[in-house]
């Protein structure tokens, strides 16, 4: 029987806490290595083998493929939009060199596929910002979107030349009430469900007309799987496929919010850093590659997130008020189709996923 280890870096962020558990949930706990670096793993993710990894470290990256004979990565690890700007070499350092590193590591131990998440910060103020092309000018502004382009292009590169299936799609905002925000330019929105939540209300540091594609993370991890799954046979792109849910402003969200929680109230002192990083960025993408070439389509909009994202974040504020309750995990639900499933070092804030940092260190 061939036992795939599949190794998740990053595993601690906000996409790998929870893709790690849906995996184990498929694979069985001990073929899931879950990696992360200095944020401390939760009781859940150290249900299954969990190390600690700074993906900087070519020689330890390359000694777990062989320690655990990784079949598959998904290469969480990075540093993020406002993040990298505060600390551009710490940026440079993760997320260009951690990647140089886990595409030759897996070069060399013969591992079979490797998914790189990109991001809508690969794209920039010459681009397209409506309906933004899977295919079109790209020049972002900011390190983490150069670094974002590299890793596409690597990703083409390594396939191209050395016949390494590296898959990647470009993710939108993601929403997650599982980790809270921290300084990710699109935390806002998650940001606002907590204010709502807390304090009912929430300021907020973009203006209340920036429209940004979000997505739900039952999506993100859905898109990641599938995409993982899907027959090469199929792909014409390899690690540059948009994927599209929904776009808002923050004054739209505010008003899904208040129609739940009436006398939530918003204002907003915004922040120029994360402010122009949005303004580059696309307001709505164009996805028909990823639907066209394996099937892609989001299950959540708007409306049934704000329900979800609210009865979960209820049940986790009141479970660290009160003590632990019962339905811990909240009531969301995955579902996939058929033929699917239904000034610090590098390691300072290294786990880190999608567009999401988890730690409030440098980042």
């Amino acid at each position: 029987m061939n036992m795939e280890h599949i190794l998740v870096t990053g595993a601690t962020g906000q996409i790998g806490a929870e893709l790690v558990p849906l995996l184990r949930q498929r694979y069985g706990n001990d073929m899931i290595v879950a990696a992360g670096n200095r944020t401390k793993p939760s009781a859940e993710l150290q249900q299954g083998p969990f190390i600690t990894l700074d993906v900087t470290d070519a020689a330890a990256v390359r000694a777990a493929l062989q320690e655990y004979r990784i079949s598959k990565i998904f290469h969480l690890s990075s540093i993020l939009s406002a993040a990298g700007e505060t600390n551009p070499q710490l940026a440079y350092a993760v997320n260009f060199n951690g990647l140089y590193n886990i595409l030759e590591a897996a070069r060399e131990e013969g591992v079979k596929r490797v998914i790189v998440p990109s991001s809508i910060a690969a794209f920039g103020p010459g681009t397209p910002r409506e309906q933004t092309p899977n295919d079109t000018i790209q020049r972002p502004t900011t390190i983490y979107g150069v670094s974002k382009v590299a890793g596409e292009l690597l990703g083409n590169y390594y396939f191209q030349r050395f016949g390494l299936d590296v898959r990647g799609v470009r993710f939108p905002g993601i929403l997650s009430w599982k980790v809270e925000p921290t300084a990710g330019t699109t935390d806002y929105a998650v940001a606002m469900f907590y204010g709502a939540v807390r304090d009912g209300r929430y300021t907020c540091y973009l203006r209340e007309d920036t429209r940004l594609p979000m997505m739900y993370m039952p999506d993100a991890i859905r898109a990641l799987i599938e995409l993982e799954q899907a027959d090469a046979k199929g792909l014409q792109h390899r690690a540059d496929f948009n994927v599209a849910a929904m776009s808002f402003t923050p004054a739209e969200l505010a008003e899904v919010i208040r129609k739940r929680i009436p006398t939530f109230a918003v204002d907003y002192q915004i922040d120029p850093l994360r402010q122009a990083i949005a303004d580059s960025w696309p307001m709505s993408l164009d996805d028909s590659a990823a639907r066209a070439e394996w099937d892609w389509e989001p299950q959540w909009d708007l409306e049934r997130m704000a329900d979800d994202l609210l009865a979960n974040i209820r049940r986790k504020l009141g479970k660290q008020r009160g003590g632990r309750e019962k339905g811990d995990e909240g009531n969301r639900r995955y579902t996939f189709s058929s033929h699917r499933l239904c000034r610090k070092s590098p390691s300072a804030i290294a786990d880190v996923v999608g567009d999401e940092p988890t730690e409030q260190l440098c980042p």
